[in-house]
Order: C-alpha cells, then structure tokens, then sequence
C-alpha cells in the first residue's frame, strides 16, 4: 500500500489527511495518508527513511522553509518563493530523490483570479512566514504589486501594523491575512488593521478557513468589501499535490 502525509508541529487538526483517505476510499486507491506530528525537522530523514511506501509529503507549519535543506531539488516556483508544501519521494535501486513543490501559489491564484477586478493592482499581506511568500508570487504572476506587513519592522519592503494610514488602506485594495490571527478556537480575534478605511473596493481573502467567516472578513464585510476563505485554495492545492505526487 502506498503512503502519503504530512509533516508538521502541533497537528490538530488535519484537512489533509481526511481530504486524501476520503479520496482514497471514494476512488478505491490503495493508499493511505498519515499525519506526522515532528516536535524538529530533524526527524524528517528518519519519517522518509523508515516508511519505504511514502510516496509523498504535504509540509505545513513551521517547517514550509526548514524543510528545503533535506530535499535533492526544488521546482521554480519553490525556488522563487523559498518553501515548500509538497515533497515527491522517487526511490529507485535503493537511492531516494527529494522534490520539492508548491501548490498553495496554485490553490491561491486559481482562488482569487476570478475576484480580481481592474482597480486591484495593490495588495498587502498580513505575515511573513512561507504561505505569506507563496501569496506574494502568486499575485506577482497575477500583476498585482504586493507589500508585507508584519508586528517588526525588518526591512524598507515591510510596512508595521502602525504604518497602516488611511493613504496606505487607499492605495491597497487587496488584504490577504497569511496569520493564524483568528483561527479556531479564537475566533474573536483579528488582525489589527484599521477596519474603518477599508471600503466597497477592498477584497478581504482569508487563508483560514475554520471558522467559515473569520472576524477579518466579517469587519470587511461589514464595510462593504468582498470576502473569501481559504478552504477553495486548500482543496485546489490538495488537487495540485496529487498531480505532483503521481506525475
């Protein structure tokens, strides 16, 4: 039976490993998809190595940039980005080759394309971490110039929570939180952006998806933005996974 998983520190709760054994079972595959909970990466050689079956790897947090050192190669888009959320597992006369991908820059611009009106050329992301650097290619590929917003300031290219003025809310007319600000069970917290400057022509989009409607996008909504979750982007970056893993 082949095995395919996820790697990741703490797992909780897990879209992925209900979402494949559901296909799986649907599509009579025999294969199996196995959470990897790894207090370090450390131990992702040992997860490799011990599961002779493992044909692949979706990667989640923290370890989206920690993993990239272990792999033999990356694909360009993970290159461009710098993380990785999908590994390929060739194994041939003993050797094993490592590939590294990413599909959230596949889910996420497939996701918001159809959003996208003329007056979207700027957005702002919420984090820094490897999903945020996905999200800032994806929307460089879709023409948008984006800017990354963080607690600290780090460099010239990141704005501070404080440097959010009403010019800035203005000229950005896209918001996309890659935080788990607000994620379930604390659902009544949100990112702290100025929610009074943001306006009809604002498009919210949240990479969470539990709960369905996040604080971020109902105080969007509320000043007439359009809003979106995350869970299309999580089901188009499984598909794109599995194109991957079998390709």
């Amino acid at each position: 039976m082949e095995q395919f998983g996820l790697i990741g520190y703490p797992l909780k709760h897990s879209f992925s490993k209900s979402f494949f054994n559901d296909k799986f079972n649907a599509e009579n595959i025999d294969a199996e998809y196995i959470n990897f909970e790894i207090p370090s990466i450390k131990e992702f050689k040992s997860i490799v190595k011990e599961h002779p079956n493992l044909k692949g790897l979706n990667v989640t947090i923290p370890y989206k940039e920690q993993v990239i050192p272990y792999l033999d190669q990356l694909s360009e888009n993970a290159r461009l980005i710098g993380a990785v959320n999908v590994v390929k597992i060739d194994r041939h006369k003993g050797k094993v080759k490592l590939t590294g991908f990413n599909s959230d820059i596949i889910g996420f611009k497939e996701s918001i394309e159809p959003l996208l009106g003329e007056h979207h050329q700027r957005a702002l992301i919420l984090g820094t971490g490897g999903s945020a650097k996905a999200i800032f290619y994806g929307l460089k590929q879709l023409g948008i110039i984006a800017t990354y917003v963080s607690r600290e300031k780090s460099s010239d290219t990141v704005l501070t929570y404080q440097e959010l003025t009403e010019r800035v809310m203005a000229a950005h007319s896209i918001i996309v939180n890659c935080t788990p600000v607000g994620m379930w069970p604390n659902v009544d917290e949100c990112p702290a952006i100025p929610y009074e400057w943001i306006t009809g022509k604002h498009l919210l989009y949240d990479l969470l998806y539990n709960p369905n409607e996040t604080l971020f996008m109902k105080k969007g909504k509320e000043q007439g933005a359009k809003v979106k979750n995350g869970l299309e982007m999580l089901l188009l970056q499984a598909f794109a996974s599995w194109e991957f893993w079998k390709s």
